[in-house]
């Protein structure tokens, strides 16, 4: 007897199913597939900031030391504490408290799978029903991606260009409702390249306290700056405000595949403990994946025994770059970079489309570039900023000389004759 079938029941997550192109990853996989196969120069990857692919950004010799030490030592092959083994607590709280005015302890620390891990959890405990959240344009996107797959909503605020990309924050009073319930800085920014002064962070700071929001700052690169304003965190100010602390030794080590990073809850006045956010961070925790064991371990000798001579290094080797993206962009008619670059390892760059022949925007100018160059770059609309583009500078000098000379060959092939 021949048994009906009963139809399939089961169905994709709709949230996921979505353009992918929506997270930087997912542009910059279609662009790289549009590029010319016959080309036989190098494809430029000016676009994804990870510095780790060039020899010029390796890490130090005594971070890798530190991992191989714990791995060898047969110690660290276990499940970790889902919060994160102490050690490792106990060694970020040190690190992120020498330059504040309190001390932060191992119980305010929590291991993740890098900053991105860090973003997600923190998303997750503050996606309440109707609650909105304040990001900022331009910004990453794949922290908008992460809001709406947890159905937070997202508001906009402004950053300034003619003012080194400043929160506009009289306009970001306007977003702000009784379902609002943080703003999200980067510093030092990515895509902007801006690092915030003291002057401004503490005006954001207020600008929360009076609205009754916390404020979580993305410092994944740290003290990775080049320019007038020195890297201040955002803790700094958490007698003011509660502060969200999201970090990682992804870039500032240039170790991103290494995945360890950490949330931290800056919170002398204890605001955070007593409205039940640290208990859900937990909770969040509970349910997720932990950071690998053996990295953890290997952190307290990371973060206390790397010299400041790599340090240097990095920042010598990044600030050549930003030099180098900013002099020969002035070289190119019809694209503009508003700030030389102050720190993290990208560069927002507005385009003159009246200047160039047959090409509509940036994403037009983008895969053009890509089918035409082989060089890659993010369009700026994927981070809010329509006619803009996002450049990473952090390469070795001879690619990017070569991939801006790429972009100026390919303007003035598509320039407007007059």
């Amino acid at each position: 007897m021949e048994i009906a079938r009963k139809k399939w029941s089961f169905r994709a997550n709709e949230k996921l199913s979505k353009d992918i192109t929506v997270t930087v990853r997912g542009t910059l996989s279609l662009l790289q597939e549009n590029t010319n196969k016959e080309d036989e120069r190098p494809i430029l990857q000016l676009s994804h900031g990870d510095p780790a692919a060039y020899p010029l950004f390796r890490t130090c010799l005594k971070a890798e030391n530190a991992v191989v030490h714990a791995l060898q030592s047969a110690q660290f092959n276990t499940y970790s504490s889902f919060i994160g083994i102490l050690p490792a607590r106990r060694a970020v709280a040190e690190y992120l408290s020498i330059n504040l005015p309190y001390k932060i302890s191992p119980d305010d620390v929590y291991m993740t799978l890098g900053c991105s891990q860090a973003m997600e959890v923190i998303i997750t405990v503050l996606a309440s029903s109707g609650a909105n959240i304040l990001l900022p344009k331009p910004g990453y996107p794949n922290h908008e991606a992460r809001c709406s797959f947890s159905q937070l909503e997202v508001r906009h605020y402004d950053l300034i260009p003619d003012k080194g990309w400043d929160v506009d924050l009289d306009a970001l009073e306007r977003l702000v409702d009784e379902n609002t319930v943080a703003i999200l800085i980067i510093n030092p920014g990515n895509p902007c390249g801006n690092v915030f002064s003291f002057e401004h962070l503490n005006k954001i700071a207020e600008t929360a306290r009076k609205l009754g929001i916390l404020v979580i700052s993305d410092e994944v690169y740290d003290t990775l700056t080049f320019g007038d304003n020195p890297f201040v965190p955002m803790a700094t100010f958490g007698s003011i405000v509660p502060v969200i602390t999201l970090g990682s030794i992804s870039k500032k080590w240039a170790v991103p595949g290494w995945r360890v990073g950490w949330l931290v809850t800056c919170d002398p006045t204890g605001t955070l403990q007593k409205s039940g956010i640290t208990e859900c961070i937990k909770a969040c925790l509970n349910i997720d994946c932990d950071p690998v064991t053996f990295v953890q371990a290997a952190l307290p000798q990371i973060l206390k025994n790397t010299e400041g001579e790599f340090f240097l290094r990095v920042v010598k080797a990044l600030k050549q770059g930003s030099e180098i993206l900013y002099d020969r962009i002035k070289e190119i008619p019809c694209i503009t970079c508003p700030i030389k670059p102050q720190g993290s390892v990208f560069a927002m760059v507005q385009l003159d489309l009246s200047l160039l022949e047959g090409i509509d925007d940036d994403v037009e100018f983008c895969f053009k570039l890509a089918k035409e160059e082989s060089v890659i770059i993010l369009p700026g609309v994927k981070v809010g900023m329509k006619n803009w583009v996002r450049v990473c500078f952090a390469v070795e000098p001879s690619v990017l000389e070569d991939g801006l000379q790429r972009i100026k060959s390919f303007c003035l092939r598509h320039a407007k004759s007059h």
